[in-house]
């Protein structure tokens, strides 16, 4: 049975593209107030005007978020808590995959992005996410993070090295679980549990920077945006994992992680590294 989640509000980054939005789609049609957190406004807002037809749910809003320049992750964080809003379900789901470059800070783009980007926004709205248990933390990570063999903490401040981004891709997914196993670890005894998961490879707008031929090809042995947010919702909702927080999924299952992923010295370090480069944002 679906949980009825009139009461609840969810804050979704990325949400309108991809799993984002099927999975904003289904938390609307089971009630729950919505905060799409993404870049454009004029790309969302169609998006929002979907949901909330399809739903039946007003209760749908944009806020503004760039992840790729902390700055406005800080502006947007705190923008969004001065509506006084609880917030029950946090889920981090945007990101990118597939391009070279640094972001506005220069931290290498994959990495600033899907992880720097969204570890400051959730340390903003943690004392919010808080006051507001039960609630719950969802990473959007990927199972390629077993391809990440190390962490080379100097490469992820200057501009993507490889050729595809893809490696960097793997780290910074690596960095989403490493994230989650963190915040474990603060919340103890909060009432506050987090998650990371694979979502499958998923036909959807965090391939938009691979070259269109490329990508073409490789959405032909993708699966759909509504089976690859399956799991986000799995780990948003359910209540067969409440007990079980800090643990990784995928196709709805606890799965191990990699070896790098469960090093609690590594997560430690990547806490520690990434307070410091964005305490100045």
């Amino acid at each position: 049975m679906k949980q009825d989640l009139k009461g609840k509000v969810a804050v979704i980054t990325g949400a309108n593209s991809g799993i984002g939005r099927a999975t904003a789609l289904e938390l609307a049609s089971r009630g729950a107030e919505l905060i799409l957190a993404c870049r454009s406004e004029e790309k969302t807002m169609p998006v929002i005007e979907e949901i909330r037809s399809k739903s039946g749910n007003s209760k749908v809003r944009f806020h503004e978020l760039d992840l790729g320049s902390l700055a406005q992750v800080r502006e947007s964080a705190t923008s969004l808590l001065k509506s006084d809003r609880p917030i029950h379900l946090l889920i981090n789901n945007a990101g990118l995959a597939g391009k070279k470059g640094a972001t506005k800070d220069g931290f290498e783009i994959a990495f600033g992005t899907n992880h720097l980007g969204h570890f400051l926004w959730t340390n903003i709205l943690l004392e919010r996410v808080i006051e507001s248990a039960p609630a719950r933390i969802v990473n959007v990570a990927s199972k390629a993070h077993y391809g990440a063999k190390s962490i080379d903490w100097d490469a992820l401040t200057k501009p993507s090295k490889t050729a595809t981004g893809f490696s960097e891709y793997e780290v910074s997914k690596l960095a989403n679980i490493l994230h989650a196993k963190s915040l474990t670890k603060r919340l103890e005894g909060t009432g506050v549990s987090t998650y990371s998961l694979h979502p499958g490879v998923v036909a959807s707008d965090v391939w938009r920077q691979v070259p269109s031929a490329i990508s073409w090809v490789m959405k032909k042995f993708m699966i759909s945006s509504e089976d690859g947010a399956a799991t986000s919702l799995y780990c948003a909702t359910s209540d067969d994992v409440s007990k079980h927080s800090g643990k990784y999924y995928d196709e709805c299952k606890e799965k191990e992680p990699s070896a790098l992923a469960l090093d609690d010295s590594l997560a430690e370090e990547l806490w520690q590294r990434s307070e410091k480069w964005t305490a100045s944002a």
